[in-house]
């Protein structure tokens, strides 16, 4: 069964996408590679991007250019990633948590589909959505519960439509993004101060801040083929991955950049983030940025309505309904909308832990799908992603073990500190690489072990 169920929805913006994770039919197919730079850029110019760069110099004691390699080493990792995962779309036709059956197995995949599910249609989605809601605030005046209703109602709106419709907006609205973040850019650097913050954050903040610039970028990487999977077979799969790991880094890097160089101008504190960091800006620019933040929220909480919609329907759900992602997504985005609304006291706090715990995850998972991609190469998955019957044990386990082992020993977190940390501070939060690594040799050893 393909996703148009006998309807044509091809390359149609303003029509519903039809089905929900079944291979995409060879009518539908349409787009170019080149498409992914806008795709994976517009999500990330908005404040939630900045935000980071902003944690690696005020909560984690980095001076600007520690904050700066602490951001070319997280997010060149995750957008690495994010490339090789992207390139494999167009073969299969299918989300990406659909690809990981061949992994983890039918049933084995059900975790790492839920855990996505939750993250991106729930979780990240109230995140975005508090920054949106408090950018429009700074903009119009009005209460920030009705601002987040706006942003809220705009997001669902257009991921209820769908693939064509998600591409379009990232599309157009790229160009009014990279041109006023590019003006704000200019003027935070050239009042930035990059020597006066003092670095005391030491090798354990450092290690902090790679670990959360990962988590922010490498936290697209279970979205990556859900956004390729409608191009032609024929596209050239060095092309997806370089457009879209360019896409992703490029964007997420500088406006790291930007946060980081905001915290050394100085000035008045602000509840509000997104007004204390348009505060450095002149008027007109401040309030063109202020909408180009709740613009880059809407980019980036389509994509997590979207692909947590997907992730779910990828858990085995039966939903007897043409419409049934656009109804999930629905569902998705009213459960984020209440999160958000809850988060709206202390985002920054909520923000901070929101992305280290996202890592924790993603670093296993990364491990066993990259290990399993280098034992497949040049070879297919033939009926594996259908199969109810196929398992993988090696994959699931191995994931558990990387998740448990690099938690138990290296998560530093208000709630929980682990040993190795809590013994060598310096260490800082390793609970990414850990988890990477271990899930990813141990998924190796198995499996070399049952051949």
């Amino acid at each position: 069964m393909t996703t148009t169920e006998g309807a044509h929805y091809g390359d149609k913006v303003v029509a519903v996408e039809p089905g929900g994770i079944e291979p995409v039919a060879d009518a539908d197919r349409h787009g170019t590679p080149r498409q992914l730079a806008w795709t994976w850029a517009s999500p990330n110019l908005e404040f939630a991007t900045v935000f980071v760069g902003v944690l690696a110099v005020t909560a984690f004691g980095l001076s600007f250019w520690q904050a700066a390699l602490a951001a070319l080493l997280g997010n060149g990792l995750g957008a690495l990633a994010h490339g090789v995962l992207s390139a494999r779309g167009p073969r299969y036709g299918v989300p990406q948590m659909v690809l990981g059956r061949a992994a983890f197995g039918y049933r084995g995949n059900l975790v790492p589909a839920a855990l996505m599910s939750v993250m991106a249609g729930i979780g990240w989605f109230a995140v975005n959505s508090v920054s949106g809601a408090f950018a429009l605030t700074s903009l119009t005046g009005l209460p920030v519960l009705a601002c987040l209703v706006i942003v809220v109602a705009a997001q669902i709106a257009i991921a209820f439509f769908g693939h064509n419709l998600v591409q379009a907006y990232e599309k157009y609205v790229f160009a009014v993004l990279a041109i006023v973040f590019a003006a704000a850019s200019v003027v935070v650097f050239a009042k930035s101060h990059p020597g006066t913050a003092p670095g005391t954050g030491g090798l354990g903040g450092f290690l902090l801040a790679v670990g959360t610039a990962f988590g922010y970028t490498a936290g697209w990487n279970p979205y990556a083929a859900d956004y390729t999977r409608y191009l032609p077979h024929t596209a050239s799969p060095r092309a997806i991955g370089i457009y879209a790991g360019l896409g992703l880094f490029l964007s997420t890097t500088v406006l790291m950049l930007v946060g980081a160089a905001s915290t050394t101008i100085g000035g008045a504190a602000d509840d509000n983030p997104a007004t204390a960091f348009t505060g450095h800006l002149p008027g007109f620019l401040a309030a063109a940025t202020l909408l180009a933040i709740a613009l880059g929220a809407v980019a980036a909480n389509v994509l997590n309505v979207y692909s947590g919609a997907l992730a779910f329907l990828a858990l085995g759900v039966k939903l007897p309904l043409a419409w049934r992602r656009a109804v999930v997504a629905l569902a998705f985005g009213a459960v984020g909308f209440v999160l958000a609304w809850l988060g709206l006291a202390d985002a920054g706090h909520a923000y901070e832990n929101f992305l280290l715990v996202i890592a924790y995850w993603i670093g296993p998972w990364l491990g066993v799908l990259l290990a399993d991609h280098h034992r497949r190469r040049g070879t297919g998955f033939g009926t594996l992603l259908t199969d109810k019957g196929y398992g993988n044990a090696a994959g699931f386990t191995a994931f558990l073990v990387g998740l448990v082992v690099s938690v138990g020993l290296f998560a530093n977190q208000a709630l929980y500190t682990a040993p190795i940390p809590k013994a060598v501070p310096e260490t800082g939060d390793l609970t990414f690489a850990a988890g990477f690594l271990i899930a990813g040799g141990t998924y190796l050893l198995l499996r070399r072990q049952r051949v």
